[in-house]
């Protein structure tokens, strides 16, 4: 435009085009700024609102986990746990955006136009081409709020798992050449504040919006499960769970839920018409008939609607000649294990009370409902002597041994992996190491309070925790890629009964990817 031979008139008029167009570059750079500024507005507006929507939605579910604990309590403990971390991110990215405008007079916070530079952002999260420490922990605060929320969804809710994936992803990105950058980088090295802020409080969005599907979406499935009757089973509950040759079977059917204003049309059983009905079940009675197993058949038909509901009935139930021996049963197998509380069922067939007595026994609460602690017993075997009464006054014993054994070696974990883990070296900084006892029957919760961490060529670190300290951090960052790091000498201890020695965990290595 200014080359080759050109009169001063037309340099003049040259210079004055590109005035122009620099200004109107300038003027439209100011509107988008202007435009991030009041997006972000509503941005916060909305999750305010959502934030309310949300609080409402767990006040009302804690409600009804106060009225129907049986039905409500679990979902309100997932709900609990997934605003817990909804929360904790949600304050996290506030923190970080106070931080980021910390320099702005109250005022100059609406001045949008004025928040045109990228160097406040771009000196916090990045340094010499690469993400500094603060910036790692804010990717670590979004990846540890996805893994932790689909961790507690389980296989449930495939589509917001899908969304919450997709929205809370960190992975590298693929810009318009072709060139692949770290998340961070793509989404706010080098951009205006303004812009940066609002992508931000986009996160908060996500936020609250997947908390609010979630709360949504649990509490829909459960109100459709207590609406629909189809879904309801009916249910055979006799009078006591075995009856001897020559008395009558005595019990009822009852759905899942009993509704007082439920009015059966028929009930058949056996193929006999019932006509002993009482709001919302059936009494039954009718001859148990000879030794054996017998079933139970029918048909609960009622209306609903506009149609009739037909509701199958199966169920079975035993006759059994008069007892004369105990049934004793270990709800874990045959083996009992020191340092835990093991569950017993003891019982006799036709007998309401009996006495059970054994080192370490005590009764749990409700028939035949006991526990066996034989953490002091040095035996390898114990025995459980069992006596009771029959109705016509003659008394059955018996008795059954069991074997005692400790609990199994417990193995070393990094992210719920035990043996040799390959995982990259940032995933290993923020891993929580923990102890386990694969295959083992009961499910103990084990603290790790310690444990010493090896990398190849530097001396080895002892840790005071279940995650890396800065030493162990710094001695990760030296190792090289494809180098294995130990970490083993885990000091584990079942949760509640530190008093229980274990024996020495197993240790874990992990085969850093990068």
């Amino acid at each position: 435009m200014a080359s080759g031979k050109q009169s001063p008139r037309q340099k003049m008029i040259n210079l004055m085009y590109l005035v122009f167009i620099a200004m109107m570059a300038l003027n439209m750079s100011k509107e988008v700024l202007t435009a991030f500024g009041q997006m972000n507005e509503d941005l916060e507006e909305s999750n305010t609102t959502t934030s309310q929507r949300n609080e409402m939605a767990m006040a009302g579910l804690a409600t009804k986990a106060e009225e129907q604990p049986a039905k409500y309590e679990e979902l309100k403990a997932k709900a609990e746990q997934i605003s817990s971390l909804s929360d904790n991110l949600y304050n996290t990215i506030g923190s970080l955006k106070e931080e980021l405008l910390s320099d702005f007079e109250a005022e100059e916070k609406t001045n949008y136009e004025s928040m045109d530079r990228a160097d406040k952002l771009d000196n916090l999260f990045f340094a010499s081409g690469r993400v500094t420490p603060r910036g790692e922990e804010f990717v670590a605060a979004i990846d540890n709020y996805r893994n932790e929320v689909l961790a507690i969804l389980g296989d449930g809710f495939p589509q917001i798992r899908s969304e919450i994936a997709k929205d809370f992803s960190t992975e590298e990105v693929t810009n318009n050449e072709n060139v692949t950058k770290p998340w961070l980088m793509y989404n706010y090295q080098g951009f205006p504040l303004i812009a940066s802020l609002t992508k931000l409080t986009q996160i908060q969005s996500d936020v609250r919006t997947t908390e609010n599907d979630i709360l949504s979406a649990m509490l829909e499935g459960q109100l459709q499960s207590d609406v629909s009757l189809t879904n309801y089973q009916a249910i055979v509950v006799p009078d006591k769970t075995a009856f001897f040759s020559g008395e009558n079977f005595k019990g009822k059917v009852v759905l899942g839920r009993v509704d007082p204003t439920l009015k059966f049309e028929n009930v058949t059983i056996n193929g006999n018409d019932v006509e002993s009905t009482q709001a919302g079940q059936v009494m039954l009675d009718f001859p148990a008939g000879n030794v054996g197993e017998k079933e139970i058949n029918g048909e609960l038909q009622f209306k609903e609607g506009d149609s009739i509901v037909r509701i199958p009935i199966k169920s079975s139930y035993a006759v059994i000649p008069k007892p004369n021996s105990a049934v004793i049963s270990a709800d874990k197998m045959n083996v009992l294990y020191r340092g835990v509380q093991n569950p017993m069922t003891i019982s006799i067939p036709g007998v309401g009370s009996i006495s059970a007595q054994a080192p370490g026994l005590s009764s749990a609460g409700g028939a035949g409902n006991y526990v066996m602690n034989v953490t002091n017993l040095q035996a390898r075997e114990v025995a459980i002597n069992v006596s009771g009464k029959l109705p016509g006054g003659e008394t059955v014993s018996d008795s059954k041994t069991f074997r005692i054994k400790d609990i199994p070696t417990p193995v070393g974990t990094v992210r719920g992996e035990d043996g040799t883990v390959k995982m990259q070296r940032n995933s290993l900084e923020i891993s929580t190491i923990s102890a386990d006892l694969p295959d083992f029957d009961f499910n103990l919760n084990l603290n790790v309070s310690g444990f010493s961490f090896k990398v190849p060529g530097q001396p080895t670190i002892r840790v005071n925790g279940s995650k890396l300290d800065n030493n162990a951090k710094a001695a990760l960052r030296r190792a090289g890629r494809g180098e294995t790091v130990q970490i083993f000498d885990i000091q584990a201890s079942i949760a509640g009964n530190s008093s229980y020695k274990l024996k020495k965990v197993a240790p874990v290595i992990v085969e850093l990817t990068n």
